[in-house]
């Protein structure tokens, strides 16, 4: 592309500086929602450890949320595309492989 072309409107820039871009691993998401906004919640759950921590917390639009799982559907879909599908371990969402925090009583220690 030419240096000297403007950019089309809908194309955004984006940097990624690795000396202050925040990188977290999560095994654990944690998802609700109000009517303005949702809220997503990533953890990291280890054997042996009773808690799970709670590293990043991401507040969103409902718009967004619902781009968000767009993209998300996308890029699985390639990926399985490219490397196969992705095992479940027989737990999809029909076969219980989601769940509720209400399941596992009280949140944060049983304190309300």
């Amino acid at each position: 592309m030419d240096n000297n072309q403007p950019k089309p409107q809908n194309q955004l820039s984006i940097e990624l500086n690795p000396q202050t871009t925040k990188v977290s691993y999560s095994n654990l998401a944690i998802i609700s929602h109000s009517r303005s906004e949702f809220v997503l919640d990533f953890a990291t759950t280890l054997p042996g450890l009773p808690k799970a921590l709670v590293s990043d917390r991401i507040i969103m639009t409902p718009e967004h949320a619902k781009r968000l799982m767009n993209a998300l559907f996308d890029n699985v879909s390639k990926y399985e595309a490219q490397f196969g599908v992705i095992d479940l371990g027989g737990k999809g969402p029909q076969q219980g492989g989601t769940f509720n925090l209400a399941d596992f009583g009280p949140f944060g220690g049983g304190k309300n």
